[in-house]
């Protein structure tokens, strides 16, 4: 891989030949690519990665990263296909963010409910001090037949103070906050999924972001 001219400087990671710039971060279920194609021209010292499991929705933006920087271009980004419980061993301890947003269907249960294997698979890409974000958007009525097949309940700040935060703990995640937003601004959200979610007004969005940290395992 080359290296791009814009990550030439800044902190870089010692456990990975990619370029960092100012860090990596990786979008897991990055879904049509635009959270992290966006984030790349606005943040040029900065590596963005962002992997699904389905290829399809990808390919058109992947090859736009492939351009001229003057023709909208970034050479900041990488795409890749994966399952989150199969990421690569080259990703290994690499991030130094990693976001999962507006995840459906085993990926949203599996950081809800969650799957402990799935968050130390997420754990191990990231690098010591890494930060998670997670935001999961949930409208009660319209969604409730597909909440009911994947066995997830009713999302509150009380269900991840009490059943999220120990579990994310023990496979290496602290988490240090926690929102509940009955409604909010999509005008600055780069994810073009989350522009069309925006529009149901029964939607309920949740967040909470972790740091990585060591356990008694690792």
């Amino acid at each position: 891989m080359d290296e791009p001219a814009d990550n030439s400087r800044g902190r870089t990671s010692s456990t990975s030949s990619l370029p960092t710039g100012e860090g990596i971060v990786i979008d897991i279920g990055t879904g049509d690519g635009t959270f992290v194609y966006e984030s790349a021209l606005r943040n040029p010292k900065k590596f963005f990665i962002g992997i699904d499991a389905s290829a399809r929705p990808l390919e058109k933006i992947s090859e736009k990263i492939h351009r001229s920087p003057r023709k909208g271009g970034a050479p900041n980004a990488l795409f890749l296909e994966a399952a989150v419980e199969r990421l690569p061993d080259e990703l290994y301890g690499v991030a130094d963010e990693v976001y999962v947003q507006f995840p459906w269907g085993s990926l949203l249960s599996a950081v809800i409910l969650p799957d402990a294997e799935v968050l130390r698979a997420i754990r191990r890409i990231c690098a010591s001090g890494a930060s998670l974000g997670v935001v999961v958007s949930i409208d009660p009525r319209r969604d409730a037949g597909e909440m009911n097949r994947l066995g997830i309940g009713p999302i509150s700040v009380e269900h991840i103070d009490r059943v999220l935060a120990p579990r994310y703990r023990v496979a290496g995640f602290e988490i240090r906050e926690r929102a509940q937003l009955d409604r909010w601004n999509s005008s600055n959200l780069l994810s073009s999924w989350a522009r069309r979610l925006s529009a149901s007004s029964g939607r309920v969005v949740h967040a909470w972001m972790a740091d990585a940290i060591e356990t008694p395992s690792s």
